[in-house]
């Protein structure tokens, strides 16, 4: 398994990019968030990868971040989601975009995604529902695993309604609602506001 690929980038585009490693290219695909994220040709450029092997291809996938390498692994394994539509969908928004709809149960939010339709997207965020994090939606989490300090609004918003009973996909889905810069204090009455009425 190739884990991640560095050194020049020789060529890229919207959906590929070129690293040459020890005088051998290594051509992935990527999601155009990746593609923003490159450098200027025959710069240094360092991307997360996985080998998708099948019959009748072997095909490299390159990643600006973990985060976004952990989020194309999770969407192809579902049924019916390929490494193109996982891409298409990652192209559309960030993992933690991503992962605040999946804790919202916004299903349309992946129809935008070329390729995805409405059955398909809500079987996308039924299935990884169980599977997202409170850091995986604030984008807190580091390389290591650990959780920032500086969490963000929405992070401590969360933290809060959790010390106050409520369960972490309870707390990530109503949090995900507001914008990242709306105050705490603002986040965590909308929220409680939100979810007195469900119980």
């Amino acid at each position: 398994m190739i884990y991640s690929v560095r050194g020049t980038l020789i060529a890229s585009g919207v959906n590929f990019a070129v690293v040459e490693c020890g005088g051998v290219g290594y051509k992935m695909s990527v999601s155009l968030n990746t593609a923003t994220r490159l450098p200027q040709q025959n710069k240094e450029a360092m991307l997360y990868t996985y080998l998708y092997v099948r019959e009748d291809a072997v095909e490299l996938f390159g990643f600006y971040s973990q985060e976004e390498l952990e989020s194309f692994k999770l969407l192809i394994g579902i049924s019916g989601v390929g490494p193109k539509a996982a891409l298409s969908i990652l192209s559309d928004m960030s993992p933690q975009k991503m992962a605040a709809a999946i804790a919202a149960g916004d299903a349309k939010a992946f129809t935008k995604a070329s390729g995805v339709g409405m059955k398909l997207a809500s079987r996308i965020a039924l299935e990884l529902k169980d599977k997202i994090t409170t850091e995986d939606i604030v984008g807190t989490r580091e390389e290591g695993g650990e959780v920032r300090a500086d969490a963000g609004n929405i992070g401590e918003a969360v933290a809060a309604l959790i010390a106050l009973g409520y369960t972490a996909s309870e707390a990530t889905a109503a949090a995900a609602k507001y914008p990242a810069d709306a105050s705490v204090n603002d986040i965590i009455k909308g929220c409680l506001k939100d979810m007195s009425s469900f119980r």
